[in-house]
């Protein structure tokens, strides 16, 4: 199976780098309005929260599917909780990739974007040089399925950030069948 490309991405800063200069005001792309966001029934924004345990039970089964609905609608969006993976995992992901942000701007750029592929280290969707963007780096990667990874990526990671995205896929292709299965 031949990888889908997602596209291309015009190149930008890197905020990791502006954040260093110790600017008096951000860059006028990166200052954007606050979006309005959705109310609870108490008129609180929150984001929405679905129990994976409740999507699975008889009893709680049709008002958890309607709150998933509406966060879907209305937030496009969720946490979910109570969905098995184990927090240490979590908690070793989170700490791989903080470690990986922390490297050396040259160090993150060996993981860069090729030309006319979203994934890799970068920004994504940018597709003009008005274009908003985004007051971060990111590191976009396809996991699964497997056939559509780019072999320049992950395989070539910091062996334990390899190890913790390859435990988290794992986990996350069993959560999915978990839940499209019920």
């Amino acid at each position: 199976m031949q990888p889908v490309r997602l596209g291309n991405t015009l190149k930008v800063p890197v905020v990791q780098e502006l954040a260093n200069k110790a600017l008096s005001q951000l860059p006028p792309r990166y200052v954007r309005r606050r979006p309005e966001l959705p109310n609870n029934h108490q008129g609180e924004q929150q984001v929405p929260i679905i129990d994976f345990r409740k999507l699975l039970s008889d009893e709680f089964m049709h008002s958890e599917l309607l709150n998933l609905h509406s966060a879907c609608a209305d937030w496009g969006f969720f946490q979910m909780v109570n969905h098995g993976v184990r927090e240490e995992l979590l908690k070793k992901v989170k700490t791989e990739v903080q470690e990986f942000f922390k490297l050396s701007v040259d160090e993150k750029e060996k993981y860069g974007q090729l030309p006319d592929d979203l994934e890799g280290y970068g920004q994504a969707f940018v597709k003009s040089d008005e274009q908003k963007l985004d007051w971060a780096d990111l590191y976009y990667m396809t996991t699964l399925p497997v056939s559509m990874r780019r072999p320049h990526l992950l395989p070539k990671l910091p062996p334990l950030l390899r190890d913790a995205i390859e435990e988290y896929s794992s986990e996350m292709k069993s959560l999915s069948r978990n839940l499209f299965a019920n």
